[in-house]
């Protein structure tokens, strides 16, 4: 099993991007800066995660880069991201697939699409997001930005999934959580139209 390293980022991306705050029905309710979010008290905010699998059905697994705020160092699934104030969520992703790991994708479709979390660092901060989860494939090499990935690998799914459910590898706090919701067989390779109506409704393209 390979495992690529990257150089150590200096900043946990731009920190200035707006997120969108939701209500707890999952409405937006305004926004706010990514840098003010992050905190003791964050508010509830809409993001998402995605699981990426190359045609071998392996997941891309990362080590989020040491100058994350959050959780840094920590091995999780392939990305997470915010999609901004009326960006389509669809959108959200191939974007920050792009921006994250230098890879486009293909079959994305909505795994959890309600998939809600919270968890507290060591240090205090807070993660409180509504966080629906993604998957998708992808043929591209791998090119991570420094800033967000430290090192990343391709892992067998099945296995991967027995060792977090058994924990028998540390992942973060949310990818445990989303392991154990989705499905012990890699997502198929089919082209269907992801299923969008489950959604939240701040998370729902207009």
């Amino acid at each position: 099993m390979s495992v690529v390293r990257r150089s150590v980022g200096e900043a946990d991306g731009p920190q200035q991007e707006p997120v969108v705050l939701v209500d707890e029905s999952g409405n937006a309710v305004g926004t706010a800066a990514k840098h003010e979010v992050h905190h003791q008290h964050t508010p509830l905010h809409l993001a998402f995660s995605c699981y990426v699998f190359d045609p071998g059905s392996r997941l891309l697994l990362t080590r989020r880069a040491l100058g994350k705020l959050t959780w840094p160092g920590v091995w999780t699934n392939s990305f997470c991201g915010h999609p901004g104030p009326g960006e389509n969520i669809l959108e959200a992703v191939t974007r920050r697939a792009r921006e994250e790991l230098g890879v486009g994708l293909r079959h994305l479709s909505v795994a959890l699409p309600s998939f809600r979390y919270q968890a507290v660092m060591a240090n205090g901060v807070r993660e409180n997001e509504l966080c629906p989860v993604f998957t998708a494939v992808t043929s591209d090499p791998v090119r991570p930005d420094a800033d967000e990935v430290e090192e990343f690998e391709w892992v067998d799914w099945p296995t991967f999934r027995t060792e977090v459910l058994a924990r028998e590898r540390d992942v973060s706090p949310w990818c445990t959580e989303q392991v154990a919701h989705l499905a012990p067989d890699a997502p198929s390779s089919g082209g269907a139209e992801p299923d969008l109506s489950a959604l939240p409704a701040a998370a729902r393209p207009s």
